[in-house]
């Protein structure tokens, strides 16, 4: 993250406060600061970046203006700025730092824990929460107040950020833009990239909801006007190519009569000219209409006061619909078809992520400061017992996926750290991530080899957030501080779904860590699998404690319900159990029941028009979704039902052109869950996804049309 924050108002730049404060920061910022552009970006598309601590040069490059008589000094930080409620990782630049030295933003110390010294010219910190605007930065030596150094607006805190804060190329992310001490009402805007916001609701003075409009791929500007009063965060929103589900769906207030349909590729983002919206559960009796170049189709009847099925389709897109749509906007993004007969003379369209989209991370994990800053030994992790054992550590970017499994490398992997591994502070690490905010977290313990699979038992954890990844960039001198040890005991008490016909059978437990918006750690005991119906109490030994580096963050708890030893279907599945504490069981119950699909039935004709399901006892469930695939996946149908049991009526999609299913084998899956908060008139694609439910079940049943 490359810093500015600036607010503009009444011709000032003042950091979102007076101009004299400005100026007062601007007065003592350091010689190293200096204006970068955005990578491939350029001012005029709102990629302009503002000055950043240049961290090329030796330790105590840019002490010019330190008097050098003074044996102490605060220099700055890189990045220069972040968002107000902290976590974000800071390389503190000065002269003279002790082994013992503090870091203070504002009047607020950075945690201990979180503090890595480099050497007596730097100390990286995680930044504590703060008041929107800049504020000193100031470091001591332990409690020697003589030590005190301070730079005056050294650091500054950003008035917004936005959750998530990245989201595909495509557009159609829907994100919160969350403000501290802001006035924000129904005159205000928003713009990612300098491009409005599609569509924005005020949901309170501090906070807006958005969505994204179409961007390219990288770091873009986040700006908020209300009146004369902007403010703008240079950095806060990252577009890449990649799906993150907050895009989509239903909104706007109840159907009177109108009802506006918006239609968009749903990898490239581009309006769908010519795509087909029908209103009712058959083109007989029902409402027909195309979409306008910009993919806009808008309906105006007296009979739309009620729910309707609203189905949207496009040649060679899969279709989608929505059943009993109670309002009266539908923003949809079809899937292109992947045939090379819908390739227009050529290819089909490209999906998925680019190798442009990464960057690299490089730095140290550290146990400490050794004698005279050198590196420390493995403190907290036993030595070798036998000849094939091995100190080994690990460094990983925290994923999206807190139910996956923890993998140990192959034997041999370069990304291995041992003891003798080289390195300054401590020893080095480099691994990519893809381009965002992003966190690292690394473990470290005991491996042996030669067993089958090769055994890795971990003693020791430690985590970096808030790491601002570019495309094709570098983020080096990072430091991950293995001051957690692996030690402390999650207990579950279980109250397991009953085994069913087909499954499930077994029950696929895991416990991770959730690093706020950043992902999710993954931990090396946090799986286990044992058979239903499962003993009530179920505990899980080798989490952290969730205090210094992990203040803030929470355990998440995900049980899986499945059939097989591949964990298939069918399955129910609770999970996002959050707890912030080990004195206290994780209660895990609540599983939906088994769905089963009446019409059609198994192995069955099919008419394409009909569907039919009822559950299992269980949890109430929120939301169905089929989601029927054919042409050996090449197209799918996704249809969203509110609730659980159901009878559902299709339209006839054949005489659209390449818009509907092939004649053929088609497997349906019937997703059935419920989703926190659930609010149907507010429908997001992510909560149609496994990913955004709380709980769920799923099966599969195969047909022919």
């Amino acid at each position: 993250m490359r810093p500015l924050h600036r607010r503009l108002g009444s011709a000032l730049l003042a950091l979102g406060f007076s101009g004299s404060a400005a100026a007062a920061c601007i007065a003592t910022a350091p010689s190293g600061i200096h204006r970068q552009t955005d990578e491939g970006g350029d001012a005029g598309a709102g990629g302009d970046q503002a000055g950043f601590i240049d961290a090329s040069g030796p330790p105590e490059a840019g002490l010019a203006d330190v008097a050098p008589a003074d044996p102490h000094a605060v220099i700055g930080a890189e990045p220069a700025h972040g968002p107000f409620n902290g976590g974000q990782r800071v390389l503190v630049r000065g002269k003279g730092f002790a082994s013992k030295v503090r870091v203070w933003f504002g009047d607020k110390e950075a945690d201990p824990a979180s503090l890595v010294q480099i050497d007596t010219a730097r100390v990286q910190v995680a930044a504590p929460p703060g008041k929107a605007g800049p504020v000193d930065l100031s470091a001591q030596d332990g409690d020697d107040e003589s030590t005190r150094r301070t730079l005056v607006g050294g650091y500054a805190y950003d008035a917004l950020y936005a959750a998530p804060n990245e989201g595909p190329v495509a557009g159609g992310t829907v994100i919160e833009i969350v403000g501290q001490g802001t006035a924000w009402g129904a005159a205000t805007t928003a713009k990612v990239d300098q491009k409005p916001c599609t569509t924005l609701v005020v949901e309170s003075k501090t906070l807006l909801s958005c969505t994204v409009p179409k961007g390219t791929p990288g770091s873009k500007s986040l700006s908020v006007k209300t009146g004369d009063d902007t403010i703008v965060v240079l950095d806060a929103y990252t577009y890449q190519d990649s799906q993150n589900g907050f895009k989509g769906g239903l909104s706007g207030p109840i159907l009177a009569g109108k009802l506006r349909v918006l239609v968009y590729d749903n990898y490239s983002g581009d309006p769908i000219g010519g795509a087909y919206a029908v209103l009712g559960p058959s083109l007989a009796g029902g409402l027909v209409k195309q979409a306008d170049a910009s993919g806009v189709i808008q309906f105006d009847d007296p009979s739309l006061t009620s729910p309707k099925t609203v189905t949207v389709a496009a040649t060679c897109h899969s279709p989608i619909t929505f059943v009993a749509e109670p309002v009266d906007t539908v923003t949809a993004y079809l899937d292109p078809v992947m045939d090379p007969s819908c390739g227009q003379g050529g290819d089909p369209p490209p999906v998925g992520y680019k190798p442009s989209d990464q960057g690299m991370i490089s730095g140290e994990i550290t146990w400490g400061a050794g004698v005279e800053f050198n590196k420390a030994p493995w403190k907290n992790v036993p030595p070798p017992i036998g000849p094939n054992e091995k100190q080994t550590a690990y460094v990983f970017v925290a994923g999206e996926d807190a139910t996956a499994a923890f993998q140990v490398p192959s034997p041999g992997a370069a990304s291995a750290i041992h003891p003798e591994t080289p390195g300054e502070k401590g020893y080095a690490f480099s691994t990519t991530a893809y381009a965002g905010n992003r966190s690292l977290y690394a473990v470290a313990g005991i491996q042996d080899d030669t067993q089958v699979p090769p055994t890795f038992t971990a003693y020791a954890f430690g985590v970096v957030r808030g790491l601002p990844v570019l495309p094709g960039g570098v983020v080096d001198l990072v430091y991950i501080p293995m001051t957690k040890t692996l030690d402390q005991a999650l207990t579950w008490q279980v109250t397991s779904p009953p085994p069913g016909p087909k499954g499930p059978d077994r029950l696929r437990a895991s416990v991770a860590i959730m690093l706020g918006n950043d992902g999710f750690a993954l931990l090396p005991a946090g799986q286990q699998t044992p058979l239903l119906p499962v003993a009530p109490t179920l505990p899980f030994v080798g989490v952290p404690s969730l205090d210094g580096d992990l203040a803030g963050a929470q355990y998440i708890s995900s049980a899986r319900a499945v059939t097989g030893p591949a964990y298939q279907a069918p399955m129910s599945v609770v999970g996002r159990m959050l707890s912030n504490t080990t004195s206290q069981p994780v209660v895990v119950d609540g599983f939906v029941g088994i769905p089963t699909l009446g019409t059609p039935a198994q192995n069955a004709a099919w008419d394409g028009h009909h569907l039919a399901t009822t559950y299992a006892k269980g949890a109430p469930v929120d939301l169905t979704v089929y989601d029927v695939t054919a042409a050996n996946g090449l197209i799918h149908w996704t249809i969203a039902v509110p609730g659980g049991d159901n009878e559902v009526e299709l339209p006839d999609l054949s005489g659209f052109d390449r818009a509907g299913l092939r004649p053929g084998p088609v497997l349906i899956s019937v997703l059935g869950g419920r989703v926190a908060g659930f609010d149907y008139k507010q429908l997001r694609y992510r909560d149609m996804r496994q990913q955004g439910m709380t709980a769920f079940a799923l099966d599969y049943f195969n047909a022919h049309l």
